[in-house]
């Protein structure tokens, strides 16, 4: 009677030893299993090496943003000429002193100041009637210790006035590494820039005075109380202008 052959022995003979996983040969042919942390150890080091990885490729988290250059050695505001401004709404205001607020922080440096323009005159007498007024805002904060990226674009369309819709948000191409054009309702437009950890704000503001008498003897009104009074300008036509002069403002803080 011919026998079945034995399994063991046939296909190349196949040791099962070898396709048994998580097993150890003990001296005696014996299999043991392998110890838990071998495979602790094992996942560890598998670890180690996609961790390394991923801070070549991406760099660790604890690292400083690129300031691109920017320095806030001394107030810019004093002699920031808004030249493209100047040309078409009025040059600033040359006999108002500009107040500024400038901080120095290991992890922030910023400088805010409030630039008036002349007034403009509107129908009536010179001397009195009604006026309009301009201020450009600046704003600038160098970022020491944090990327501000992720903010900046997370709160775009954030104002002191609140949300914006996103049909008031304009993206500005070739101007840093990110830009907006806000432009509101109640006279203000604003132009915000971000560059490595610099953020850069352009603000520009309307708003109309009515005055009895321009020496200042007089004492100006709000619009409600002599009524009417000129409609508010579209600040979106001086766009062009707000890039200009934010540009010049970006190279003299690199020099």
């Amino acid at each position: 009677m011919i026998s079945e052959p034995e399994m063991a022995g046939e296909f190349g003979g196949v040791d099962t030893r070898e396709v048994v996983g998580g097993f150890d040969e003990e001296p005696g042919g014996e299999l043991r299993p392998r110890r838990p942390w071998q495979w602790a150890l094992g996942g560890a080091v598998m670890a180690s090496v996609l961790w390394a990885a991923a801070l070549f490729l991406y760099g660790g988290g604890d690292r400083k943003p690129d300031l691109s250059g920017y320095q806030l050695k001394q107030d810019p505001c004093p002699s920031l000429r808004l030249k493209a401004i100047g040309e078409v709404i009025a040059p600033r205001e040359p006999t108002t002193k500009v107040d500024s607020g400038l901080l120095r922080h290991a992890a922030l440096d910023q400088i805010q100041c409030s630039i008036p323009l002349r007034f403009l005159a509107g129908a009536g007498e010179s001397g009195k009637g009604w006026f309009t007024g301009y201020t450009v805002g600046i704003t600038v904060a160098l970022h020491k210790k944090t990327d501000p990226g992720a903010e900046f674009e997370a709160r775009r369309r954030v104002t002191d006035d609140g949300v914006l819709p996103e049909e008031q948000v304009e993206t500005v191409p070739d101007l840093g590494d990110k830009a907006y054009l806000l432009t509101r309702d109640n006279g203000n437009a604003e132009l915000r820039v971000l560059e490595g950890g610099a953020v850069l704000s352009l603000d520009l503001s309307v708003f109309t005075y009515y005055q009895s008498e321009r020496d200042g003897e007089g004492e100006g009104q709000d619009e409600n109380a002599v009524g009417g009074g000129p409609e508010l300008p579209d600040l979106s036509l001086y766009r062009s202008a707000m890039i200009t002069d934010m540009r010049d403002l970006m190279s003299s803080l690199k020099r």
